[in-house]
C-alpha cells in the first residue's frame, strides 16, 4: 500500500484538487483507493456529496477511538463514491478539537498510521488531504506516508508559504526520526501571466531537483468537476488539467518505483 499526503499551509493552492484527481485515476486504472480527509472544513468530504455531520462513523472516531480501534470499524467508516474503487473516510468539524484533547499524549502521531496497518490489505493507495495548519492532523498525516506532495500555486505569495510549509516539515521530520520524501508540484499556472512564469523559474531554482517539471495549468473544468460531485478525471478525461495530472501521476509512480526522492 502507497500513502501520499498532500499538504501546504497556504489554502486555495490545489490540495483538495490534487487529491482527488489522482484518487480518480488510480481508481480509473483499477488500483483500490482511500481518500482521508483530515481537515475540519471537510472540503474533500463535501466534494464527494458526503455530509459527515450526519454520519455514525467519521474520521474523528478513528482518532477517538484509538486504544480500541479494529479493521471492522475502521471500514464500517469508509464512504463510498461514485467510482466503486475509490472511497472516502470523511472529516467532521469535531477533528478541531483533537490537539487540545490529543496534544500531550504520547505517541498521538502515530494513530493514522496504525490505522491504516490494519487496512493495508484493502487498498492499493491511500491519499491524505492535510488542514493548513500544523497540529496533531498534519502530523499524522505525515507520520503516515511515504510521500508528501506539495501543491504549490505559480505566483509569489504562494512561493512565501512554500517556505513556511518546508520548515514545518522539517520540524516534523525531527520530531518523528523519519526521513521524509516530498515532490514539490507547480498548480493554476498560466503561461500568458509574466508572474506565472517567474514564479516557475524561481521554482525551480530554489528547490531544484525536488519540483516535478511539469505544471498544473488553471482549467475550469476542475470547478465544474466539483459542482458535479465528481473526479475530474471522470467528469471531463481529455481536459488539459486532467492530462496534467496523468503525467504527474506517472512521475510519482516512477519515483516510487524506483525509491527516488
Amino acid at each position: 500500500m502507497v500513502v501520499w499526503t498532500i499538504a501546504n499551509h497556504k489554502g486555495g493552492v490545489g490540495k483538495t484538487t490534487t487529491a482527488v484527481t489522482l484518487g480518480g485515476l488510480l481508481a480509473q486504472a483499477g488500483q483500490r483507493v482511500l481518500i482521508i480527509d483530515t481537515d475540519p472544513q471537510a472540503s474533500m468530504s463535501y466534494y464527494f456529496g458526503v455530509d459527515s455531520e450526519q454520519l455514525s462513523l467519521s474520521l474523528y472516531d478513528v482518532f477517538n477511538g484509538a486504544k480500541t480501534l479494529n479493521k471492522e470499524m475502521i471500514m464500517d467508516s469508509l464512504c463510498p463514491t461514485k467510482l466503486d474503487s475509490l472511497y472516502i473516510l470523511p472529516a467532521t468539524m469535531a477533528l478541531a478539537t483533537l490537539d487540545r484533547k490529543l496534544g500531550t499524549q504520547s505517541g498521538m502521531g502515530l494513530i493514522l498510521r496504525r490505522a491504516l496497518d490494519k487496512i493495508s490489505d484493502e487498498f492499493d493507495f491511500v491519499i491524505i488531504d492535510c488542514p493548513p495548519v500544523l497540529g496533531v492532523l498534519m502530523i499524522n498525516a505525515i507520520a503516515a506516508c511515504d510521500r508528501v506532495i506539495v501543491p504549490v500555486q505559480t505566483e509569489f505569495l504562494a512561493l512565501k508559504g512554500l517556505d513556511r510549509i518546508m520548515h514545518s516539515l522539517e520540524l516534523v521530520q525531527k520530531s518523528l526520526a523519519k526521513n521524509l520524501v516530498f515532490s514539490i508540484v507547480p498548480t493554476m499556472y498560466d503561461r500568458r501571466v509574466k508572474a506565472a512564469t517567474e514564479a516557475f523559474r524561481t521554482l525551480n531554482e530554489t528547490y531544484e531537483s525536488t519540483v516535478w517539471k511539469g505544471v498544473i495549468p488553471i482549467d475550469t473544468k476542475f470547478r465544474d468537476a466539483s459542482q458535479a460531485q465528481s473526479p475530474p478525471s471522470v467528469f471531463s478525461p481529455k481536459s488539459r488539467g486532467v492530462l496534467a495530472y496523468t503525467a504527474l501521476l506517472t512521475y510519482l509512480i516512477k519515483l516510487d518505483r524506483n525509491n527516488e526522492p
